[in-house]
């Protein structure tokens, strides 16, 4: 694949990108794939987790960076261009994971309720799509822990333009060796369900 054409979204050069959810989610894959699909289409990379305590259902927060050049940061993202919630339960009004939210950004949660429903005060752009139910119709993890990562993306994917389906695709074929039909079947799925505010 080769480098994307277009500037990222933003116009400074680099999208950074902060992912909320709990231990078994696979956040943290989520990051690393988000920045395989990027590394694709020629653009350098981080991605790279958080851990407080290390446990299913804890929270866990996972980076990734996007570059239009060499990224220089080795820090946290502190000020995201998009903020990508895998579990619905750490979202509340007035909760604080959405005041850093850079002016004009994305959020995208995963959930059964349309954005309007949410009741969040975001200055950017709010979207939602019901994660759990495409993985669970593909088989991804089970019904009570479904592993929403791959959904998540593909609906991220169309939300925002930063990386392309095929190349999220491409990612997911060659960093999850286990369902890679399944989880590429669900990205595509959820590109197509995306409900933005």
């Amino acid at each position: 694949m080769s480098a994307r054409p277009v500037a990222l979204p933003g116009g400074h050069g680099l999208y950074e990108v902060r992912f909320h959810g709990r231990g078994g989610q696979g956040t943290v894959i989520a990051s690393t794939l988000l920045a395989e699909a990027a590394f694709l289409e020629g653009r350098d990379v981080q991605a790279f987790p958080f851990f407080g305590v290390e446990r299913r259902g804890a929270p866990v927060l996972a980076h990734t960076r996007i570059g239009e050049g060499q990224i220089r940061l080795a820090t946290s993202v502190r000020y995201p261009d998009a903020i990508i919630v895998m579990d619905p339960t750490l979202v509340r009004p007035g909760s604080p994971i959405f005041a850093s939210l850079r002016a004009g950004g994305d959020v995208l949660v995963n959930t059964v309720r349309p954005p309007r429903e949410l009741q969040l005060a975001v200055d950017g752009h709010l979207a939602s799509v019901d994660a759990v139910s495409v993985a669970i119709r593909h088989g991804l993890g089970s019904r009570a822990n479904p592993i929403v990562n791959t959904v998540i993306l593909g609906a991220f994917a169309k939300l925002t333009h930063v990386v392309e389906l095929s190349s999220l695709e491409e990612a997911i074929r060659q960093k999850v060796p286990s369902h890679t039909d399944a989880n590429i079947a669900a990205a595509r799925e959820a590109y197509g369900l995306v409900e933005a505010a």
